[in-house]
């Protein structure tokens, strides 16, 4: 294990999850991605005629559950559990509420950031929207390699930082500057480690888009759907009981993650084909 001592990230590996208590037979994980390719099939043949503001909620709607789905990572328990608010009752909520704010804040600069970058490589390289032939392909193959990548049906490549914020920031900083550092190291979305390849595809999607506004729209709604799972520490609820059931709910999400990808790659292949 390697410590340092600078914020915001730490060097130390993180593995994936591979071994699960309840694992889904391989019959079974075959059986999901066919049903999340025959889905996206069909609905592929919806978006052909409904235009682009329908594709776009597609879109917006995989990057909100991406950011949801990247809390079964190092980071997303972590991250619950560093930020809990100290003692119980409103008042205890009310001292959560300005490191919750702070923590939404870095998220949102996070986006700015991270989309601007996405958004000027792809205007640098010509690219003026995903909805082209060659951007739904793009987005196509991303869907289905990884929806099969995350149903353990095929190994793929998954660069990652594989990183950790450190936990000991919380000795350094007050809680609430905490929140606003570690909303920021999340919301870059490359500094930690992200389980979830969706990500992939938004990033690619914010690339294709060639267009500032729409990279950051893309990238701050997946890093809104990382954010939003902090507000359980609003609630009345104990932070073993919120790891444990993140734990047991570990593999359904990685196979909730294999489907939309999967379902999302043949939605688009379909757009990309007609």
């Amino acid at each position: 294990m390697t410590t340092i001592n600078e914020f915001p990230a730490a060097t130390e590996g993180v593995p994936d999850c591979i071994s699960f208590p309840q694992p889904f037979s391989r019959a079974a994980r075959l059986a999901l991605l066919a049903a999340g390719a025959l889905a996206g099939a069909a609905g592929g043949l919806v978006l052909k005629g409904a235009g682009g503001p329908a594709l776009w909620a597609v879109v917006g709607l995989a990057a909100v559950a991406g950011g949801l789905l990247s809390t079964w990572s190092p980071c997303g328990y972590s991250s619950i559990s560093l930020l809990r608010q100290t003692g119980r009752g409103a008042k205890a909520v009310m001292g959560f509420l300005p490191t919750f704010a702070m923590h939404g804040l870095g998220y949102a600069l996070g986006a700015v950031i991270l989309g601007t970058l996405l958004g000027a490589i792809g205007g640098l390289a010509g690219f003026s929207g995903f909805a082209t032939g060659f951007g739904l392909s793009v987005l196509a193959l991303i869907g289905l390699a990884y929806g099969a990548h995350q149903l353990d049906l095929l190994r793929l490549p998954y660069p990652q930082r594989r990183a950790q914020v450190p936990h000991d920031a919380r000795n350094r900083f007050p809680k609430w500057v905490v929140g606003g550092l570690y909303g920021l190291s999340l919301g870059l979305d490359y500094l930690t480690y992200v389980q979830t390849p969706l990500l992939y595809m938004m990033t690619a999607a914010a690339i294709l888009t060639g267009n500032i506004a729409e990279a950051i729209g893309l990238i701050a709604l997946f890093n809104l759907g990382r954010f939003l799972p902090v507000a359980v520490n609003l609630l009345p609820l104990t932070d073993y009981g919120i790891q444990s059931w993140l734990g047991r709910n570990q593999e359904r999400a990685a196979i909730a993650d294999g489907v939309i990808l999967t379902a999302l790659g043949a939605a688009f292949a379909v757009l990309a084909l007609a």
